[in-house]
């Protein structure tokens, strides 16, 4: 079903033992990567779980606007379609951010890039937090959007170095899974903290949690293994920019990871970032403790599937379609059975079942990430990362603002408030990306297996 087995034993981010022992014979080039295979250990997974605290901050700041929906409506005096701007720039500077990203991590390293995503995301909170009106606000979350986009890739990077391939999927799934950590303290801590202690209070506190994070990555992160962590490629050996975009997006494989990425990860994002507490609060008639409850289920569905899919993925490549598809299918499913229910308002059992399968999506989304990364050398694996990661969020955003003019347009209720079949209507839109995803996934699908 899939076609590139030889990624299990050798992954072309990293040189195997043949090539470490040509590389000592006069003849040929040296490389320009990792000289010997990643060790793994102890110190590898140090320098990941180091790596790996940036996303936690980022996936919190992210999601945070996730339980503050209402609360920034009431604050900025804006509607549904104007809430959802909040989140689509931010999401949008994610996906446009991507390739860049991508290619900076190739020549500078990812330690760097992590230290100015800390920066960046304890500045946008900051601004966040104190900011009164909605134009200040939706540039604090742009540039919130600017370091959360430097994260997942330079942590993806990292592993690489550090870690043998044929572990490399499950540690991006851990990575994934950690993640969610982020998203719980969201769910969990912020959404109590604004009840009690107010916006800006609980905005400004979050934000100060980057000096924490800040100091372990300045002083004691290495991007690699040896006694120095040195940029991945020398000045002399980077390809122009327009050269390493183009060869990484001919090679079908991350055009199959990009689509892939797109359509598993897009219905849980939107869900989380956003309309998941407005929907269950206003289209369900639940308080905001159970609306916090279920959402919490949500994120330990993810952390179940990350270990699940991980543990699958480690065994090899055949794994991959056979999963991306059964989320896919499970997941168009079970919301086609709640926005059909009759009334729009599904028993409680539906809605568990459905967050449980969302829970699902964003780590299937990850096997796009393990698509880039097998069929790309070295040397663009950054910039064929950060474009197969630009598809969840470009459909992520697709989404944000489809329901939100949806919900706009044919509300039926007055003063802000969205009924039951407000919700249904508006949430019909997620079977626009998911069925243009589905397709292109199969027609690439095809493509690679011919190579």
């Amino acid at each position: 079903m899939t076609v590139d087995p030889a990624s299990v034993t050798r992954s072309p981010s990293v040189p195997g033992p043949r090539l470490a022992r040509d590389a000592a014979a006069p003849a040929g080039p040296a490389p320009t990567t990792d000289p010997a295979p990643p060790p793994g250990g102890r110190a590898a997974w140090c320098a990941w779980g180091i790596a790996v605290t940036v996303y936690v901050l980022a996936v919190t700041h992210r999601t945070s606007l996730g339980v503050a929906g209402l609360d920034a409506a009431h604050r900025f005096g804006v509607g549904a379609s104007a809430l959802s701007t909040f989140s689509i720039l931010q999401v949008l500077v994610y996906a446009a951010m991507q390739v860049p990203v991508g290619l900076l991590v190739d020549r500078f390293g990812p330690r760097r890039v992590l230290l100015a995503a800390v920066v960046l995301l304890s500045a946008g909170q900051l601004a966040f937090a104190f900011s009164t009106s909605f134009g200040p606000a939706l540039a604090s979350r742009a540039v919130l959007g600017c370091g959360d986009a430097m994260t997942f890739i330079s942590v993806l990077r990292i592993a690489a170095r550090w870690f043998p391939p044929a572990r490399n999927p499950l540690v991006a799934q851990l990575s994934g899974l950690a993640g969610m950590g982020g998203n719980l303290v969201t769910t969990v801590v912020l959404a109590q903290a604004l009840h009690s202690e107010g916006w800006t209070a609980t905005f400004a506190a979050t934000a100060l949690l980057g000096v924490g994070v800040l100091v372990p990555v300045a002083l004691l992160l290495r991007e690699a293994p040896g006694p120095a962590a040195a940029p991945v490629a020398r000045p002399a050996d980077r390809p122009p920019v327009r050269t390493q975009i183009r060869e990484s997006w001919r090679e079908p494989g991350t055009r199959l990871g990009l689509w892939v990425h797109f359509t598993t990860q897009f219905p849980g994002n939107a869900f989380a970032l956003l309309w998941g507490l407005p929907y269950l609060v206003e289209g369900q008639g639940m308080s905001r403790a159970q609306a916090g409850g279920l959402l919490t289920l949500l994120v330990f569905s993810n952390m179940f599937f990350g270990l699940l899919f991980g543990r699958l993925l480690s065994r090899g490549p055949g794994a991959r379609m056979p999963i991306v598809l059964t989320v896919i299918a499970a997941t168009g499913l079970s919301w086609a059975v709640a926005l059909a229910w009759p009334g729009g308002r599904p028993p409680l059992w539906l809605l568990v079942l459905v967050l449980v399968v969302m829970g699902s999506n964003g780590s299937a989304s990850l096997v796009g990430l393990d698509y880039a990364r097998s069929h790309n050398p070295a040397h663009r694996l950054g910039t064929a990362s950060g474009i197969a990661n630009m598809g969840g969020f470009l459909a992520t955003m697709v989404t944000l603002f489809g329901i939100g003019v949806l919900l706009d347009a044919v509300t039926t209720g007055s003063g802000g408030s969205y009924s039951a079949g407000d919700y249904r209507l508006a949430f019909c839109w997620m079977f626009v990306p998911l069925a243009v995803g589905t397709a292109m996934i199969l027609r690439l699908r095809t493509e690679v297996a011919r190579r």
